[in-house]
């Protein structure tokens, strides 16, 4: 076995011994309970866009559970980029909310609903969610004109319909535009090892429907799946109260 008089060779060079000084001294952090709690159990997240509205805001901060799908290369800072697989894996369930990385832009962390599984046909047709060629069950509710939701002063009246995905998992999500830009898609065959994302902001989310510049997520991108919302401050920094605690 070797020991570490034998691992620290007299022969190392200064970078060397920089690197094991760093080393020793980042020790006590490493170990501490709030850097375990944040790696291994729970990570912060604050709401920067509109995209998953109504069920986060702008100026939500939720917790993402970092155990829910395993621990990969995006689970720890500074993770090598050799790094592959997920080590006690999970996959999500359709309608989790989950933070991830996407294949083609690995430096931002997102946050969207899982709508689609592996082997799923995933199509959107006149703003309505279609799964394996069926529509998604929907319920219309009543209008709303939430401010921002659409990019406006909150004086546009916005649709909103109840989604229910086959497993039950029920949410609310906005229709800004009749027949806009991403209402009407071709059909997205979701393949082994990766998910379908929307933001329930239908006409105002970056997501798997963008084929090219966003695509369809690889499990081993998943982060956590989001639980609740601990903070929530509106635009003049006041707190929402009535946002605390909600859980998905």
């Amino acid at each position: 076995m070797t020991t570490l008089q034998e691992a620290i060779r007299p022969s190392a060079q200064p970078r060397e011994w920089t690197a094991i000084v760093v080393l020793i001294l980042l020790i006590p952090v490493l170990w501490s309970p709030p850097f375990l709690f944040r790696i291994f159990l729970y990570q912060p997240f604050n709401i920067p866009s509109n995209s998953m509205m109504p069920t986060l805001a702008v100026g939500d901060y939720v917790f993402a559970a970092k155990y829910a799908y395993g621990y990969g290369r995006y689970s720890f800072p500074f993770a090598p980029s050799w790094i592959s697989g997920r080590f006690s894996s999970a996959d999500p369930e359709y309608g989790d909310l989950v933070v991830f990385r996407t294949a083609k832009n690995a430096s931002l962390d997102y946050i969207k609903r899982v709508v689609g599984l592996p082997g799923d046909r995933v199509q959107m047709r006149q703003g309505q969610l279609f799964l394996n060629d069926k529509p998604v069950t929907r319920v219309a509710l009543k209008d709303a004109s939430p401010a921002a939701a659409c990019g406006g002063d909150g004086g546009v009246r916005v649709k909103r319909w109840r989604e229910t995905l086959p497993n039950g998992a029920s949410y609310v999500t906005y229709d800004c535009i009749d027949n806009g830009y991403l209402d009407n898609t071709s059909v997205f065959q979701v393949p082994p090892g990766h998910f379908f994302a929307l933001g329930d902001n239908r006409d105002n989310s970056t997501d798997s429907r963008m084929i090219w510049t966003f695509g369809m997520v690889p499990m081993d991108n998943l982060v956590g799946k989001v639980t609740r919302i601990f903070w929530s401050l509106d635009e003049n920094g006041r707190l929402r109260g009535e946002r605390l605690g909600k859980v998905w």
